[in-house]
């Protein structure tokens, strides 16, 4: 497997074709966790940041980002029912984003 280090993060998803744009930026540039772009009921593409024990790596050096074009899961199923009964069309023009909500440090006794 390569490296690829990534010095400039904007330049970066300026080469990253359109499509697969919209669903990595929130990840890389804001504090989403998960994008889905719904593309048609049966179809949805979605990116995922890896975390280490509910975190992020201590270090923002690396960003670990799992692809899926596929199936919707159900939470996303139940989206796409809520989508159809509101009638809206599809592909949905907005991705949906999960953010970061770190848990809690526990205070030490």
């Amino acid at each position: 497997m390569a490296k690829v280090i990534i010095l400039n993060p904007q330049g970066f998803l300026a080469q990253v074709k359109p499509v697969f744009f919209d669903v990595i930026e929130p990840l890389i540039l804001g504090d989403a966790v998960k994008a889905t772009k719904y593309l048609s009921p049966k179809q949805v593409f979605r990116a995922t940041r890896t975390r280490y024990g509910g975190r992020f790596a201590r270090s923002n050096q690396n960003i670990e980002v799992t692809l899926t074009f596929g199936r919707p899961n159900y939470v996303e199923r139940e989206f796409i029912k809520f989508c159809q009964k509101a009638h809206e069309p599809f592909p949905v023009k907005k991705v949906q984003l999960k953010l970061y909500n770190p848990k809690p440090n526990k205070l030490k006794k």
